[in-house]
């Protein structure tokens, strides 16, 4: 004889079912959520216990290492280089706007380091100068713009400005160039003088075919 239960039974084993099955169902669900909680925190880990970096401090821009006049005797002796004269009043503007532009970009800057020595020299100051052995004035220095005779030595009286003085390794002239000029231009002209082209080439010859890498 086939035993059939009553509704009361199957209500009865319904309820047991629907209880060990939710029972084992949340217990899986509470495992799985335990382990990838532990997998979450493991690999996190690391990542915490690193402390947090600290943003780096901008480099100092780099800048010309302008000398004065009395410093290049005494450098020049112990270590010959080519010497560059940045001539300039305190009222050229545009002696303002080399300051400002190419005399701060970084290809000219670390060139004319390693290059020369660079001198800034106000051509109008006051006080007595000495250069190779003889000391140079100015001979109105009350005056207004009166330019010093170091200054019209070395420009030979063409009292422009800015106005540019490359001097040898001996501090003999070799050539001026006046008027404001833009990085690329004059990285060339730094070039054309310290690897001694000017000797060998004219200035057209040397510049169709120089690669620089100065920015405007």
């Amino acid at each position: 004889m086939i035993f059939l239960p009553t509704t009361k039974h199957n209500k009865i084993r319904s309820y047991l079912f629907y209880y060990i099955f939710a029972k084992n169902f949340s217990m899986k669900i509470f495992i799985s959520l335990i382990v990838s909680f532990i997998l979450l925190t493991a690999a996190a880990a690391p990542v915490l216990s690193q402390p947090a970096k600290q943003p780096a401090s901008p480099a100092p821009s780099a800048k010309i290492q302008w000398i004065d006049m009395k410093e290049l005797a005494d450098l020049n002796a112990k270590k010959p280089k080519k010497v560059f004269v940045d001539m300039y009043t305190s009222w050229c503007g545009w002696c303002k706007k080399m300051d400002q532009s190419t005399f701060i970009n970084p290809v000219i800057v670390d060139y004319m380091n390693k290059n020369y020595y660079a001198v800034k020299f106000n051509a109008e100051r006051k006080d007595e100068v000495e250069f190779k052995g003889k000391k140079y004035v100015n001979a109105n220095p009350s005056g207004g713009r009166s330019s010093h005779q170091l200054a019209q030595l070395m420009l030979n009286n063409r009292m422009s400005y800015p106005s540019f003085v490359f001097l040898d390794e001996n501090m003999d002239m070799i050539t001026v160039v006046p008027g404001y000029r833009k990085a690329p231009e004059f990285e060339a002209i730094m070039h054309f003088i310290a690897e001694d082209a000017y000797k060998t080439k004219s200035w057209e010859q040397f510049r169709a075919t120089f690669k620089g890498s100065a920015k405007e």
